[in-house]
């Protein structure tokens, strides 16, 4: 029983190998000199939308359509960075 146990252990060892077989490198761009990954220019640019969109409903004086707001603004700012992502990455 001991025998067949230990044919199994590389088994398992080399099933959680072949998820990161596609990984080749990290989108990433060359900003001044340093590399920054590329999901975080998404959730910038995300976070940057969504306070956008808070500024445009402030002018507008709709402010109040928008009842939890702590819960929308950070949900929009991750639809935004998703968005983003599949837009320039996908």
């Amino acid at each position: 029983m001991q025998r067949s146990y230990r044919s199994v252990v590389p088994l398992i060892a080399l099933a959680g190998v072949f998820p990161l077989v596609g990984c080749g490198h990290a989108p990433s761009f060359n900003i001044l000199g340093s590399f920054f990954p590329a999901w975080l220019i998404c959730m910038i640019l995300g976070i940057a939308f969504a306070a956008s969109v808070s500024w445009l409903l402030t002018a507008w004086k709709r402010e109040n359509l928008i009842s939890w707001g702590i819960l929308v603004y950070p949900c929009l700012a991750a639809s935004f960075a998703c968005t983003l992502w599949l837009l320039f990455f996908s």
